[in-house]
């Protein structure tokens, strides 16, 4: 049988099975089942990535020295950024970058529908980036990867762009809680980072594809923690105020993160040569590993020694390995990777490479942590007393609470994968104080910005929500007579007993809008043959209160319809004409959109 025969078989059988399902078992049970499909996917999924990073990076670094600096180390990462450049541009040949971003982008923009090869793009990308000294992480990649393996699945059961984002939700969920082996993280993050609300037929789908995604994790890795962490000195009531300080602290730093991030990203956008942006990054980047070695790829070994209270192997593999005792110069050696670490990894991702600012954030945090409470013992006689290791986990919290403004999950995420369950009052007033520090000064999270500031944002409230679903597009109505400046009232006249509108744009020879005829100011003229000839559109034309332009987003529409108390709005594409929206028929299809939203 040919190929395009067995095609097309498989093609009519799968349309009779989706036909039997939808006619046998009820929606709810079906995608209960589906959540349980997609978990088990996305946790081996995260297996595949974790896998792949590790064998790059350990083929690569396994022969380099730690007593002295490792020249290496400014070859791997061009050349890593260069495959990736390949890979994307001539196999993938779409825009793979700022994974989490591109999922939020489908779920407002898309209907929640991505496309096959994101469930392998990604996966490969950035294994190849990270294996190679990329300093950024997977569990943005793994999350791309995960919601399209729920997106897709959704797709071929023909389900509604509602459970499709319900299913996208499941594979985000499941990829992080399969990566990080914790899956009331990965439930947390849906809700908070994708903003997929907490509802009754939410919650099970959500909860079991999180939990499978963590059980495959706990089969093929064992029942251990991501991170090793012991909590050799308990937390007391007395270290609180320094507590409140790290989460201060960390909002501050998280703020720095947030903006250097974006103002990398533009200067990389501005780069139109792409060897020029290729070269640019991967010097920066292999500059920084090369003086930096902590920063060469996710960095947990790093996070590992300063949770198991060893600091002095930072600076292996540098110049610097004879200072490893001086603890002064320790600090100041942490406190650069603190700086260098967020141009590491925009210069990574704005270069080409592909991963995520989870693990960057992570890293920082606990870098910071460290970094607070080494100074506080060392700087004072006796010290202050407080614990390195407890205050590195802390920091891990704040700077992903403050950085993804996802304080229950920071919060959730940094315990289960450390075992540090005994600090949760301090992990608690940590995170709550970082991510209430950088909304003061920013109200979106690093990963909703670039939405946010084009309108394609979904949010939890239900207004901006549905806004933001609607496309301006579909409201447009094209059944306006046009008349014209050198018209005369005979013309206009007759344009009207055609037509069963009481508007009517005025457009120029190129097709600009210059102004609009209201009937009702008309009226009284219109039946007076003698002005027939001598009014021209000119004289009893008027200009429309606003203009909403074809790219205005929608919940700037309505802001522009509130304004001005108008109920017909022309729509004009740099001047020229396209249409008329009207306030009704945005009425008419909120309310679709709004039922269908909230429909549970």
């Amino acid at each position: 049988m040919a190929y395009t025969e067995r095609h097309n078989c498989f093609t009519e059988w799968w349309i009779k099975m989706v036909a039997w399902r939808e006619r046998h078992v009820n929606e709810r049970s079906f995608v209960i089942i589906l959540a349980l499909i997609v978990g088990v996917l996305c946790g081996l999924a995260a297996q595949l990535l974790k896998f792949l990073i590790h064998a790059i990076s350990g083929l690569l670094t396994s022969n380099l020295s730690a007593t002295t600096a490792n020249w290496l180390y400014l070859v791997y990462p061009v050349v890593g950024i260069l495959l990736v450049t390949l890979f994307i541009n001539y196999v993938v040949k779409d825009n793979i970058s700022h994974g989490v971003t591109r999922v939020l982008y489908a779920i407002s923009r898309r209907k929640s529908r991505l496309k096959k090869r994101n469930i392998y793009a990604s996966l490969i990308a950035s294994s190849v980036t990270i294996g190679f000294g990329g300093s950024v992480g997977a569990e943005g990649p793994i999350v791309f990867t995960g919601a399209a393996i729920g997106s897709n699945i959704g797709q071929a059961f023909r389900l509604s762009p509602r459970l499709l984002m319900l299913l996208v939700g499941c594979g985000a969920a499941a990829g992080i809680a399969g990566i990080f082996r914790a899956p009331i993280a990965g439930m947390l993050f849906t809700l908070e980072v994708l903003m997929i609300d907490l509802t009754g037929a939410t919650v099970m789908p959500l909860l079991i594809s999180s939990i499978t995604g963590a059980t495959v994790a706990y089969v093929l890795e064992g029942y251990n923690a991501e991170f090793f962490f012991s909590q050799s000195e308990p937390f007391s009531v007395g270290k609180i105020p320094y507590a409140v300080f790290l989460g201060i602290f960390c909002g501050f730093v998280s703020l720095y993160f947030t903006r250097v991030i974006f103002m990398m990203e533009t200067m990389f956008s501005k780069i139109k040569y792409r060897p020029v942006k290729i070269c640019t990054g991967g010097v920066i980047l292999a500059v920084l590993i090369f003086l930096f070695p902590p920063l060469y790829g996710e960095g947990y070994s790093a996070i590992n020694c300063l949770l198991d209270g060893d600091y002095s192997n930072i600076v292996d593999g540098t110049f610097f390995y004879v200072d490893r005792d001086n603890i002064w110069f320790i600090a100041c050696y942490i406190g650069a990777i603190v700086l260098t670490k967020v141009f590491a990894t925009s210069a990574t991702t704005g270069s080409g490479g592909v991963g995520g600012t989870f693990a960057p954030s992570l890293f920082v945090g606990a870098m910071v942590g460290f970094l607070f409470a080494f100074v506080l013992n060392n700087m004072i006689d006796g010290g202050v007393g407080i614990s390195n290791k407890n205050f590195t986990l802390l920091g891990m919290a704040g700077l992903m609470s403050g950085v993804m403004h996802a304080p229950l999950m920071a919060i959730f995420l940094t315990a289960e994968m450390t075992g540090g369950y005994n600090l949760f009052l301090p992990l608690l007033i940590v995170s709550s104080l970082s991510y209430m520090t950088i909304r003061i000064f920013e109200p979106y999270s690093i990963y909703t910005m670039r939405l946010a500031k084009q309108g394609d944002l979904l949010t939890h409230e239900k207004d901006k929500a549905v806004l933001t679903l609607l496309k301006l597009n579909n409201v447009i109505e094209h059944d306006f007579k046009e008349v014209h400046p050198e018209m005369n009232l005979k013309e206009v006249v007759d344009i009207i007993a055609m037509s069963n509108r009481n508007l009517f744009p005025v457009t120029d020879s190129e097709g600009m809008l210059v102004g609009v005829v209201l009937l009702d100011d008309i009226r009284n003229i219109m039946f007076r043959p003698d002005l027939y000839k001598k009014m021209h559109v000119t004289r009893f034309m008027s200009m429309p209160p606003a203009r909403i332009e074809l790219d205005m987003p929608m919940e700037e529409v309505m802001r522009t319809f509130d304004k001005t108390n108008a109920w017909n709005l022309p729509v004009v594409d740099n001047g020229k004409y396209v249409g008329f929206v009207s306030k009704s028929k945005i009425f008419n299809s909120y309310r679709r959109v709004l039922r269908h939203y909230c429909d549970d």
